[in-house]
């Protein structure tokens, strides 16, 4: 199976190949733990590589999925760059607002839309709803007919494509909830070609996150492809096409692949996806944004010797990132305090819950009482998602910038 590692290679001077963050320790020394440490700089750069990349292509669109990480001062370094924003609830609406996303560079995808969450999209005249079910179509073709608007929307289709990922996160499967099935794709667009007051312009699809194997991409074309011809032969063509995100990126190797290869990502899109005249292609990336340029910082508590093995003991925990809880996902540890010899240590919290995991057996530097360990990979994901279980405090995020 071709599997293609989408990350930016090394420059031919680069000498060691991966070595640890590099982090204001002295500043890190002031602060409650834990926190969450935004790299403003890396965040730009992979700004800058996904806009130098896209504007190569005719007709690209790039959103930001909003739900990977809704920091306001992340947002509006996003927003600062140009990307559109990719909201899935009417808080991120009114979080884009705030950073100052204008409403017709937002899109809101999401299989349970509220009320108040579609009249907040039609109030902000966002660019598009992403429609998942015949239901939600008659909703707001009757809340925009209340407010006297025609609303734009997609159809998200359900491709049936599987991604070579975590089943958790795949979301293009005939049996994940998301999504309208082809079948219905002609039947839906021309029961809404009867309402007033929406505006078909385009389709939706995506088929997962933590996608690295360029296949599954290339698979989601081939379906594309079929569907618009599909279209055609029904006298039907749409303005839009989106095709989401999913992107990976190199949990492994935060330090030496610190941005994905963005050239590799488009470039397969505009290989293989036959694009309509006037037609653009929009995507919806999140992790491959903004996973590098985060980190959680913990404090060791305790060192604790068991029968069996060694444990750190540290002060954040599944409240602060889950992902590792929740998906048995990788994230390299380092313990930045320290340059003494390795030793095996599990990495775990202080939850009363026995998957209060960060990795077992892992080695790190020699880990003592307050050594600061860093947790990478951890901005997409990670804070957005923390929670206040065992009546815990909400973790705060830091930008370099200001530091």
């Amino acid at each position: 199976m071709y599997c293609a590692h989408l990350f930016v290679p090394l420059p031919p001077n680069f000498s060691v190949l991966d070595m640890k963050g590099s982090f204001p320790l002295e500043k890190f020394a002031q602060l409650r733990t834990p926190f969450y440490y935004y790299d403003m700089e890396l965040l730009r750069q992979t700004l800058a590589a996904i806009n130098s990349e896209a504007k190569r292509h005719e007709g690209f669109v790039v959103h930001y999925a909003v739900k990977a990480n809704a920091n306001e001062k992340v947002l509006r370094a996003i927003r600062q760059a140009g990307l559109g924003a990719d909201c899935v609830s009417g808080g991120e609406i009114e979080a884009c607002v705030r950073a100052g996303f204008p409403g017709e560079k937002m899109v809101y995808a999401g299989v349970g839309k509220s009320d108040w969450e579609i009249n907040l999209g039609l109030d902000h005249d966002i660019f598009c709803f992403n429609v998942e079910s015949i239901p939600e179509l008659e909703v707001i073709n009757e809340l925009a007919a209340a407010r006297e608007k025609v609303a734009r929307v997609a159809f998200r289709l359900n491709p049936n494509v599987g991604a070579h990922t975590h089943a958790n996160i795949t979301t293009g499967l005939a049996e994940n909830k998301f999504g309208i099935a082809m079948r219905d794709m002609i039947p839906v667009i021309e029961r809404a070609q009867q309402m007033k007051n929406v505006r078909v312009v385009g389709l939706h699809f995506h088929i997962g996150s933590q996608i690295l194997d360029m296949g599954d991409f290339q698979a989601l074309c081939n379906r594309v492809n079929d569907l618009q011809d599909e279209l055609e032969r029904h006298h039907l063509t749409v303005e839009h096409i989106n095709v989401g995100g999913g992107l990976g990126i190199d949990y492994q190797h935060p330090n030496r692949v610190p941005i994905p290869d963005f050239k590799a990502y488009f470039d397969t899109y505009a290989r293989k996806l036959k694009l309509r005249p006037g037609q653009t292609l929009h995507f919806e990336l999140g992790r491959a944004v903004v996973a590098q340029m985060g980190t959680l910082i913990t404090r060791t508590l305790y060192i604790k010797e068991g029968a069996v093995k060694k444990f750190a003991i540290v002060d954040a925990g599944f409240t602060d990132l889950i992902r590792p809880a929740l998906y048995q996902a990788y994230h390299k540890i380092e313990n930045i305090s320290s340059d003494e010899p390795l030793q095996t240590y599990d990495v775990v919290g202080p939850i009363c819950e026995s998957t209060d995991v960060f990795a077992k057996q892992i080695d790190l530097n020699a880990c003592h009482r307050g050594d600061l360990l860093a947790i990478r990979s951890a901005g997409a994901y990670g804070e957005i998602m923390a929670s206040q279980y065992n009546c815990r405090q909400l973790p705060k995020g830091y930008v370099s910038d200001e530091m």
